[in-house]
């Protein structure tokens, strides 16, 4: 089968059911945070797990059912705060016990033949993911899952979780859980999850005494020429998803580019500014825009979060830099158009905002003003997959062959690779017209830092 190749169809056996708690949940309305209630979480989360086996369902069942009992707002429903029903700025959740749904497929394929292709997600992929019909987003229920049967005995596991229940994190949490008491069916869980959000309060009056470059209201003043003129071209063309795997080897050649001991450079900053560089400089846009790179930071430890802590606990740090200061080669490196210093700079810089006494509470207060959301005029989004466990789930007959998200369209990846946990897998969908720009600066540049025969690309460039 080819790289891009459609999957069959699903056979469903039986219709998708519900999953209940085992036992009495509390019932109750759960209200969220002001980090859960933004704008850009309402979707679910949608992760893919080709395992070499299958476990049995009856069993995977059983443990959902009483992993539910402990997490058990996924098992409730989302809608909109009794507080404040005149409109969807304030979401809670009715803890009501109504369960999470599962369904049961089968497809005619092996893993094997799933294994490559699945690296590079095409639309043919949402067939692994049964679609619950409903009139909005509330009526989706938080928690949805679907197994798939393979030909060769193996299955693919896909969840889908509503975002603003939980973050990568939680979602590790949950599935490690979900895993742990399918192996040990009678202990109980080794940290039960925190379900209150008061620790994330905002202050009564808010104070916002930082600028927070991420953010922007709604509807503000009208947008630069130049800005005008990127935003009309980019929703007329279609995405293409593209992936890169950086192994320790070539994230390395990326950090000697940098003054900074390479030891203090950590993969994520320099595979993130190399990512965002590539990706500016392959749309030729104005020297004078200011792009913005924003990357989600957990803050667990830095506001003190109780263990278990069970909701969104990151916020997005915000690099921002001219196009000209971001493209532009540093000449005294001697490195010659490979220089990612600049970015990096201000990506550390960013991260470091975040250490300043009174910055997150200052960015939770801002956030209880709905008319502010998240910048993404001209923003690179990078979520952190990796790092985070998920490609260490074992439902007791090993770990997945694979893990990776169903689609890829929204934001820029950064996943595990499976077997190896220095690599990163970067996937980022871009306009069809810069495709070719964007794998040259991401693959190209790399080669050339080195300056050896043609270089080492970073493996894994797959073009849909």
């Amino acid at each position: 089968m080819s790289k891009s190749m459609e999957l069959p169809d699903c056979v469903y056996p039986r219709p998708p059911f519900t999953i209940l708690p085992c036992a009495p949940t509390p019932k109750h309305s759960l209200h969220l945070s002001n980090l859960d209630n933004q704008k850009f979480l309402r979707f679910s989360i949608k992760y893919v797990y080709l395992f070499k086996q299958c476990v049995s369902l009856d069993v995977l069942k059983s443990s959902l059912s009483r992993v539910l009992v402990d997490y058990y707002p996924l098992a409730g429903r989302l809608r909109r705060s009794s507080i404040c029903k005149e409109d969807d700025h304030k979401l809670e959740v009715d803890c009501n016990g109504e369960g999470a749904v599962f369904a049961e497929a089968f497809m005619d394929a092996t893993a094997e033949q799933l294994l490559e292709p699945c690296k590079l997600p095409n639309n043919s992929w949402r067939k692994l993911y049964y679609k619950v019909e409903a009139q909005s987003f509330f009526d989706v229920p938080p928690l949805v899952i679907q197994v798939t049967s393979l030909r060769c005995g193996g299955m693919i596991l896909c969840t889908a979780i509503n975002h603003c229940l939980c973050d990568g994190i939680g979602t590790s949490q949950f599935l490690h859980d979900w895993a742990y008491l399918t192996k040990e069916p009678s202990n109980e869980l080794p940290i039960t999850p925190f379900h209150g959000r008061h620790v994330l309060n905002p202050r009564d009056p808010p104070q916002v005494h930082f600028t927070h470059a991420g953010y922007t209201r709604i509807n503000s003043a009208s947008h630069p020429v130049d800005l005008q003129k990127w935003m009309m071209m980019m929703p007329s063309q279609s995405l293409v998803a593209t992936s890169f795997t950086f192994e320790p080897s070539e994230v390395l050649r990326l950090k000697k580019q940098c003054a900074s001991s390479p030891k203090r450079i950590t993969t994520f900053k320099i595979v993130a500014a190399h990512t965002w560089r590539a990706w500016v400089k392959s749309q030729n846009l104005s020297p004078t825009l200011t792009v913005k790179l924003l990357f989600s930071v957990n803050v667990r430890k830095k506001v003190n979060f109780p263990d278990g802590y069970y909701g969104n606990g990151f916020v997005l740090a915000c690099a921002e830099s001219t196009v000209r200061d971001l493209v532009t080669v540093n000449n005294d490196n001697n490195k010659g158009d490979s220089d990612i210093s600049h970015g990096l700079k201000v990506l550390q810089q960013a991260k470091a905002s975040l250490d300043e006494e009174g910055y997150i509470r200052s960015m939770v207060d801002l956030l209880e003003d709905k008319m502010v959301g998240v910048d993404l005029s001209t923003s690179l989004v990078i979520s952190q997959w990796s790092r985070l466990g998920l490609e260490d789930v074992d439902f007791g007959l090993g770990k997945p062959l694979y893990m990776g998200p169903l689609t890829s369209s929204i934001y820029c990846l950064f996943l595990p690779v499976v077997g190896d946990a220095n690599a990163v897998r970067v996937l980022l969908s871009v306009p069809e017209s810069v495709v070719e720009s964007f794998r040259y600066h991401m693959v190209v540049k790399v080669n050339e830092i080195e300056h050896e025969n043609g270089g080492v690309n970073p493996k894994g460039y797959q073009k849909q």
